[in-house]
């Protein structure tokens, strides 16, 4: 299961770049045709700002995965692994309530808005709001997996605390350099 995760999150992160990619070319293209030509892409500010959003939560479902997501342990991190336990498992079940409020909430507006037509490339507003549907089901169906491990007790001590402290992402990204992080001074 974890490597159909892991194959999935690669997925998420390509289709990320791609999005990505092209919001650069749309805006970057219209503001040399602006400048240069006097003339611009109709759609370019319209789909770079869908494109936004669905980056935005196609991010948070890779930083959902990858446990990347900036917090504080200042509280759990004092606790035994008993205690670190119940406190992931209280906070897994809050952000699948929130998670179920946002599916509910998008599934709601995409369908409000399906016939809606967007002023400029006349595409159903939908789309939008798909963002939000597809984030809730990506990201539910994570946090159900890291719920079954956690209560499975299949969890190991190193993912009972789902954050990141800053601190602790210089000392990532230096791993993923090859070099050691210095220590604070």
């Amino acid at each position: 299961m974890k490597k159909a995760l892991d194959a999935f999150a690669n997925a998420v992160s390509g289709l990320s770049a791609l999005l990505l990619a092209l919001m650069v070319v749309l805006v970057f293209g219209n503001v040399v045709l602006r400048y240069a030509f006097n003339s611009g892409i109709t759609v370019s500010e319209e789909v770079s700002r869908w494109l936004f959003v669905w980056l935005t939560f196609l991010g948070a479902v890779v930083a959902l995965h990858e446990h990347g997501h900036l917090g504080t342990d200042m509280l759990v991190g004092r606790l035994g692994p008993r205690g670190k336990r119940v406190c992931l498992l209280l906070a897994q079940l809050a952000m699948l309530y929130v998670t179920w409020l946002l599916l509910q909430g998008s599934l709601a507006q995409a369908r409000i808005n399906w016939d809606v037509e967007a002023p400029v490339t006349g595409a159903s507003v939908a789309i939008f709001y798909g963002a939000g549907v597809v984030f809730a089901l990506a990201s539910g169906a994570l946090l159900l997996y890291h719920l079954w491990l956690t209560v499975s007790g299949r969890a190991r001590d190193d993912d009972l605390v789902m954050v990141q402290e800053s601190e602790d992402l210089a000392q990532v990204e230096a791993l993923h350099l090859g070099e050691q992080a210095e220590p604070r001074r």
